[in-house]
């Protein structure tokens, strides 16, 4: 695949700006003759038409690296920009040409467009999945007025499943922002008066250390276990905001042993890491649930510190499949949305057959 500059480098941006329209896709169908099998069909060039300068720049990112980056992506394709213009042939003209698509909506959205949302949307359109749709779609508006979005495909399934279903389960390596997404879901709810409360809670399983030689009670022992917990909330209502939700109780952190006996009625309620629960400790927590209320599990099985490794989360789905109103959404390392070495480093692991903590 060959990347061609065109004549707009020459004269970056106009002083005037251009009306904004959608962006004008021309495909054109080339049939080409074949004396011993008749007419074959190769692959339609296509053109698309940028409205304005400022798009075209935003579009093929500085120094052109965004567009560097679709050229490494799709092995058979030459793209030439000319002007507000970009052509694309080869036998991968069709794909590339609908992410370029699918990056003006973006653009014209108000999104910008970065390495890694532009390597996420590639990801996308070769899934046959919309990034325009995936990337837009808004979750809550943060205390800071910050849009949190699923940033996958396999986010999207996830809080798409989260708000259609009784109880998700989400399975997935490290990264991929379960709980994240999850706490951000329930403080949309909360808003929403769909619930009149949110629980978050994990089991208090030590990851190679001993819980009974750090100091204080039991809540202080078993908070630094928590914690994760307590930052999702903080970073999406702003620390002022969770500690009032935390001090009225309508928002409550605790360890799964303090669910036991408990009806959990119009709650949104979050089993995280649940990996590191007991088949029997699954089942109580997943007989506390209530009217009208909501239930998430996440967890990653390639990182169980349960003693004896009697995860309640492995072997789930088995036992579960057949009951209405429950969905399993398995995310993978393509959803990781931390530093790309995170990625990387799952699939390291992945590869070797061991686990990571994390």
């Amino acid at each position: 695949m060959s990347l061609v500059a065109g004549e707009w480098v020459g004269h970056q941006v106009e002083s005037r700006s251009q009306p904004a329209s959608p962006a004008r896709v021309e495909r054109v169908l080339l049939v080409v003759a074949d004396l011993s099998s008749g007419a074959d069909e190769v692959a339609a060039p296509v053109e698309i038409v940028v409205p304005g300068n400022r798009l075209m720049i935003d579009l093929v990112g500085q120094g052109d690296e965004l567009l560097r980056q679709v050229e490494k992506a799709f092995a058979d394709v030459r793209i030439m920009v000319r002007g507000n213009q970009i052509t694309i042939e080869g036998s991968d003209a069709a794909r590339a040409g609908r992410l370029f698509e699918e990056l003006l909506k973006l653009l014209e959205r108000g999104h910008g467009l970065d390495t890694a949302n532009v390597g996420r949307s590639i990801e996308m359109i070769k899934e046959d999945v919309s990034p325009s749709e995936v990337l837009s779609t808004e979750v809550l508006r943060s205390a800071r007025g910050r849009s949190v979005r699923p940033k996958t495909a396999g986010q999207k399934r996830y809080t798409d499943a989260i708000k259609a279903n009784v109880v998700t389960v989400g399975i997935g390596p490290a990264g991929t922002g379960k709980s994240y997404l999850a706490v951000a879901l329930a403080l949309q709810f909360l808003q929403a008066k769909e619930v009149n409360r949110i629980i978050l809670t994990r089991p208090a399983v030590e990851a190679g250390e001993r819980l009974g030689f750090l100091p204080g009670d039991l809540m202080a022992k078993v908070d630094p276990y928590l914690r994760p917990l307590y930052d999702a909330l903080y970073d999406l209502a702003d620390i002022d905001g969770a500690q009032r939700l935390l001090d009225r109780g309508v928002v409550e952190v605790a360890p799964l042993a303090f669910m036991r006996g408990r009806t959990l009625s119009s709650s949104f309620i979050i089993l995280d890491e649940a990996q590191n629960t007991t088949p029997e400790q699954m089942k109580m927590f997943l007989t506390r649930i209530g009217f009208h209320s909501k239930v998430v599990v996440t967890g990653d099985i390639t990182q169980i510190d349960v003693a004896g490794g009697r995860s309640g989360l492995v072997g789930l789905e088995e036992v579960l499949r057949d009951v209405d109103g429950i969905a399993f959404v398995r995310l993978s390392r393509q959803d990781v949305v931390r530093h790309r070495i995170v990625a990387d480093i799952v699939s390291a692991y992945e590869q070797a057959g061991l686990k990571g903590d994390g």
